[in-house]
């Protein structure tokens, strides 16, 4: 596992987060407030930011299990999160925004949501399965 690529992308990750959060706080919340998108919106933004900051941090402590686990599944996992975050959280942050920005919510994005959330699941899976297995 490239541990420098994989604090790069935790950091931007980190970064993104919390530009984006604010962004959420304040500007969402101020079209929510002008009823330029809904509550819901509000909400599914606010679940792509914590969903987002549960991850990075989870990658953060990757490297803290390299000693003691399977390198190989620790990286599948690092694969894992960071495409879970792209995608679970990517297609909930447009999502949510897409009706104010575009004219037209697509929601066809939904569909995607989940293919993101498998991907948390299967990063999890391999965490738990590369416990106890230390294989370089």
């Amino acid at each position: 596992m490239d541990q420098t690529k994989l604090l790069r992308f935790a950091a931007i990750s980190g970064l993104l987060a919390v530009a984006l959060g604010a962004f959420g706080a304040h500007g969402l919340q101020q079209l929510a407030t002008d009823g330029k998108i809904t509550a819901d919106d509000l909400k599914t933004y606010e679940t792509a930011v914590r969903y987002q900051f549960y991850h990075t941090l989870a990658l953060l402590l990757l490297p803290v299990f390299l000693n003691e686990a399977n390198k190989k599944l620790i990286r599948y996992t690092a694969i894992c999160f960071q495409w879970g975050i792209v995608v679970f959280s990517g297609s909930l942050y447009l999502l949510s925004v897409s009706g104010y920005l575009f004219g037209t919510a697509y929601r066809w994005l939904g569909a995607i949501t989940p293919l993101g959330g498998l991907l948390f699941l299967a990063g999890w899976l391999m965490l738990v399965l590369s416990a106890g297995r230390r294989i370089k």
